[in-house]
C-alpha cells in the first residue's frame, strides 16, 4: 500500500526558509514521478515541483523556481522540499503525491489529477 505522509509545514516570517520532508511507503522512487502540491482554500490546486520517474528530471512552478529546490534520499524513501526566501503568497496547505504512470514530471506539474496517491498535506503560513 502506498502512502505519504508530509511534515515541516509551520509558521515563518517572510525571507525565512522550511524544509518540507515527505515520508514514502509502499514503493520505490524509481518506479514512481514525485512531487509536490500546494492549495490555499477556495483555489485551485497548484503544481509546485515534480521530479519524474526513472530519469529523476526536476521541474518548478515559475513562482518558486530559484527558491524552492525538491530532492530526494532515496535510502530514507523521503522526498524534500526545501523552500528559501518564503513569501506571503507561498502559504497553503502542501501536498506529496506520487504516480507510476510513464508522464513527465512536467506533466503532473501542471495536471495534478494525474497523480494517483496523496499525503494528507502539511500547512505553510508565511507572514508579513
Amino acid at each position: 500500500e502506498v502512502q505519504l505522509v508530509e511534515s515541516g509545514g509551520g509558521l515563518v516570517q517572510a525571507g525565512g526558509s522550511l524544509r518540507l520532508s515527505c515520508a514514502a511507503s509502499g514503493f520505490t522512487f524509481d518506479d514512481y514521478a514525485i512531487g509536490w502540491f500546494r492549495q490555499v482554500p477556495g483555489k485551485d490546486r497548484e503544481g509546485v515541483s515534480c521530479i519524474s520517474k526513472g530519469t529523476g528530471d526536476t521541474y518548478y512552478a515559475e513562482s518558486v523556481k530559484g527558491r524552492f529546490t525538491i530532492s530526494t534520499n532515496n535510502a530514507k524513501n523521503t522526498v524534500y522540499l526545501q523552500m528559501n526566501n518564503l513569501k506571503p503568497e507561498d502559504t497553503a496547505v502542501y501536498y506529496c503525491a506520487a504516480d507510476n504512470g510513464d508522464f513527465s514530471g512536467n506533466y503532473y506539474l501542471s495536471w495534478s489529477y494525474g497523480m494517483d496517491y496523496w499525503g494528507k498535506g502539511t500547512l505553510v503560513t508565511v507572514s508579513t
